[in-house]
């Protein structure tokens, strides 16, 4: 049974808050009596898209499993690739990468818009995408990861800035049946859907949490939630099931 621990939206900065509670989501991770397959982390990595930030990231987000990751709205390429992932290069391009974890592929597209809040995934990407999926073989399990949502969730904060247009990559899943699911962050909020007959799978916030419309008034976004982590479990038979946890 393939098992993955995704958390989303760290917004790492120079207050220690961010540090503290990413650091209390890797130490749970870290201590679990059944290590995961691998960690994903679905963007929003850094807050202010400064080169510390990113990292002080990299020493956060430490595992003894691979660390996946993907670019949010909150990143900006060049710091992301010189302080997360280590390309002294640098460069403006979209951050796409394939990682092969315990006979899955997980294919992290960059759905962010340099300057921009929304999502998108460019015709680079978009092509990226279609060249891997035709690669991997059919009995082999797909995931597709990225920032942004790509449905609309009834939420006046992120459906604007959601995925769009999300109709090629349906298409696009829809054409190859090894995409198991969808997995996104971007909505600080633990939630499911379906995205082109497919599991959509969306991870709490670790820096917050966004309080859906008819839970009261005030401001729609807390901190006073702890944050959060889901499990994507995959077994033998094809299914999925996903657990969402607190980490106090």
């Amino acid at each position: 049974m393939l098992v993955i621990a995704h958390l989303s939206d760290t917004h790492i900065d120079s207050h220690p808050r961010s540090a503290e509670r990413t650091a209390r989501v890797m130490d749970y991770l870290n201590g679990l009596a059944r290590p995961v397959d691998a960690i994903l982390v679905t963007g929003d990595i850094a807050d202010h898209r400064e080169l510390a930030e990113y990292e002080t990231a990299e020493r956060l987000l430490d595992a003894p499993v691979p660390v996946m990751t993907c670019p949010g709205n909150h990143d900006v390429r060049d710091a992301y690739r010189k302080g997360l992932l280590g390309d002294e290069s640098g460069g403006s391009g979209p951050v796409n990468a394939r990682h092969d974890v315990a006979g899955a592929v997980f294919l992290l597209a960059d759905s962010s818009v340099p300057g921009e809040d929304d999502g998108h995934l460019d015709e680079e990407t978009m092509a990226w995408l279609a060249t891997e999926l035709d690669s991997i073989p059919a009995h082999t399990p797909a995931f597709i990861a990225f920032h942004h949502p790509p449905v609309a969730l009834h939420h006046p904060v992120i459906d604007p800035i959601r995925l769009l247009p999300a109709d090629p990559l349906a298409e696009l899943v829809t054409a190859h049946p090894q995409v198991v699911a969808v997995l996104t962050g971007h909505f600080h909020t633990a939630a499911a859907s379906t995205f082109a007959g497919r599991p959509l799978r969306i991870a709490p916030g670790v820096i917050s949490t966004l309080r859906l419309p008819w839970e009261g008034e005030g401001r729609l976004t807390t901190q006073t939630q702890p944050p959060g982590v889901a499990f994507h479990l995959y077994d033998d038979t094809g299914l999925l099931t996903t657990h969402y946890r607190v980490v106090v």
